[in-house]
């Protein structure tokens, strides 16, 4: 299996003082468990634990000390605790027994020096009311589908690999690293369709995983809905908003329904808090903090473009396109860029975020806003001449900042603009297969302004 970034997350987590039990969030499918056993090989000894299973769940309900549960986990495991060895818990699919999650409180207090990660399925969680958190004796870290890079550590794509970690990339590299990047776009991010493209290269053997894949966020909703009601509007979210990424949504009527504001809002919460989609809200301000503006239409993102492809049928459209500006009205290159952002943090409170401004004299809307320094860095994701980049440039006149990011399909450079209000700014124009690397790029261009 390819490596993901989130070990080298593990890696610090597990090596710090005072560290906490760690619980994983994530959509199903992510790849959670596998990284968890991958990351195992770093340790003496090695308990993994599923709670679907009775055996592994019985010692979590009959739970009495800690000292005890240790002894009864190892026990049904056949092994012997030794306090001497590195040893990992892992708790798969916790939420099956309430109990285990106050458990997590007293691996903390009583048995710090085993290293305890516990995992599930979100759906699942959020219907079930017994379920709390430890507070303050726990912490998070997102699981989120593959980044670029990891795709192409998948595929063995050795050479595009070091290119695009080196900064800035050599020219020669460019058509090779679109080409990948359109494959990236077309397959998305999700670890077993990445794993079986990556021994096949065959799109039709991948079929049967995304619609797998799918029909399980469908099944979830149907078992732990708490009405069938509830269950009609989530399994309706979850199939229109395939149709509506990166569109700003209306919760009244959404995708042509007759159900209203306040059921649908509902059913993209629970679906936010799985995971499954993300409702980003705009911020009117050009400084920091950020802050949502909760009354505007929010933007609707889903987990994985490649899930977006293949339910909305745009995997033909995709397949020797020159430009992803091209598809969907330029959709999804702006949903791949976003899912590229997060790929890169493994925080609980990471959020994607736009800038706006509607004035009756005039209204713009800035695809994405990043916090950079303490500085709001306002970011494009536009094809054509930089005069098209109107929003931007009125952005930047508003702003305190003198640095903007336009990410497109063309060549790396930076260049210094001036708005019709005759400010200068510095623009990064950055190929989106360099998404990931954007803190990278953001430091390379200052440091080419500064000289």
């Amino acid at each position: 299996m390819f490596k993901r970034r989130i070990e080298k997350q593990l890696n610090i987590w597990s090596k710090k003082e005072g560290r906490k039990p760690l619980v994983l969030k994530g959509a199903r499918q992510v790849g959670k468990t596998t990284i968890v056993n991958q990351f195992a090989k770093n340790f003496d000894e090695y308990l993994y634990l599923n709670l679907e299973l009775q055996s592994d769940k019985a010692p979590f309900e009959n739970f009495k000390d800690i000292e005890t549960l240790i002894q009864n986990l190892f026990f049904i495991k056949n092994k012997v605790f030794n306090n001497k060895k590195r040893t990992l818990i892992f708790i798969d699919e916790i939420q099956e027994v309430p109990e285990a999650f106050n458990s997590l409180r007293y691996f903390y207090e009583g048995m710090p020096q085993i290293a305890v990660i516990a995992a599930g399925s979100l759906l699942e969680t959020i219907f079930n009311n017994q379920l709390s958190f430890p507070v303050g004796r726990v912490e998070f870290m997102v699981v989120r589908p593959a980044s670029f890079i990891e795709f192409l550590d998948a595929l063995g794509e050795n050479s595009a690999l070091d290119q695009i970690q080196q900064v800035p990339m050599n020219s020669f590299a460019q058509d090779r690293l679109y080409d990948l990047f359109h494959e990236y776009a077309l397959i998305g991010g999700m670890p077993e369709i990445i794993k079986q493209y990556s021994k096949s290269k065959d799109l039709v053997s991948l079929k049967p995983i995304y619609e797998s894949i799918l029909v399980g966020y469908l099944d979830d909703v149907e078992k732990y809905a708490s009405n069938q009601g509830q269950v009609q509007i989530i399994r309706h979210v979850i199939k229109q908003s395939f149709f509506e990424v990166a569109k700003r949504i209306k919760f009244q009527g959404f995708g042509n329904s007759n159900y209203g504001s306040k059921e649908v809002g509902e059913a993209l919460r629970t679906l936010e808090k799985a995971l499954l989609i993300h409702l980003v809200y705009p911020t009117t301000q050009t400084k920091l903090p950020i802050v949502p503006n909760l009354r505007k239409s929010p933007r609707l993102h889903c987990l994985d473009t490649g899930l977006v492809n293949f339910y909305s049928g745009l995997q033909k459209n995709i397949i020797g396109t020159s430009s992803l500006h091209d598809i969907y009205q330029g959709d999804i290159i702006e949903h791949l860029v976003g899912q590229e952002i997060l790929a890169n943090d493994f925080s609980a409170l990471s959020a994607l975020n736009f800038w706006v401004r509607e004035k009756n004299s005039s209204s713009a809307e800035v695809d994405y806003v990043i916090s950079v320094d303490g500085n709001l860095i306002p970011i494009e994701v536009k094809s054509g001449k930089i005069g098209k980049l109107k929003s931007l440039l009125l952005f930047m006149d508003e702003s305190p900042v003198t640095f903007a990011i336009r990410i497109y399909a063309g060549k790396l450079a930076v260049t210094q603009v001036t708005t019709p209000n005759n400010k200068e700014f510095t623009l990064l124009h950055l190929p989106y297969f360099l998404v990931s690397q954007i803190d990278e790029y953001i430091a390379w261009a200052i440091h080419q302004k500064e000289y």
